[in-house]
């Protein structure tokens, strides 16, 4: 007497599907990293070329002429661009970098608060969503 189960009682585990992209909030903070970082961008060069939509002021603890802030700008805004587009691989090393540069990127605007608060606030703003949505999507494994 011999019996054979053949898939009687077994189930099949489904196994999640693999992305380039962990999920929504992902391609979320991808976008709006780009986002953000063209319009830091945008403030730098507006910094750089002397705009009148910089207001300088006199009287504040980190003073640098306005030039200075438009580099640092420039430069961190192509650095963040550069991070929204390996967002879209799913590294988890994109992910912890995309969550560092929107930090530094916070502190800058923080900084520049005093000389654009409009705008600053705005990218200060991306930049919280951006961590926000970082840290929440999930990580599936094998993306690293």
């Amino acid at each position: 007497m011999t019996s054979s189960v053949s898939g009687v009682g077994s189930s099949q585990i489904p196994q999640p599907q693999r992305h380039p992209y962990a999920t929504g909030w992902t391609i979320f903070a991808g976008v709006m990293l780009i986002t953000g970082g063209l319009m830091a961008i945008f403030e730098g060069i507006s910094a750089v070329a002397k705009d009148d939509l910089v207001f300088v002021t006199r009287n504040y603890v980190y003073s640098l002429n306005s030039a200075g802030w438009g580099w640092i700008h420039v430069i961190l805004g192509v650095v963040i661009v550069v991070t929204g587009i390996a967002i879209f691989s799913g590294a988890v090393w994109a992910r912890v970098l995309g969550i560092v540069v929107a930090g530094l990127g916070m502190i800058a605007n923080f900084l520049w608060l005093p000389y654009y608060p409009a705008w600053a606030l705005v990218l200060i703003a991306i930049d919280v969503l951006v961590i926000w949505a970082l840290c929440v999507g999930r990580i599936e494994k094998g993306t690293v």
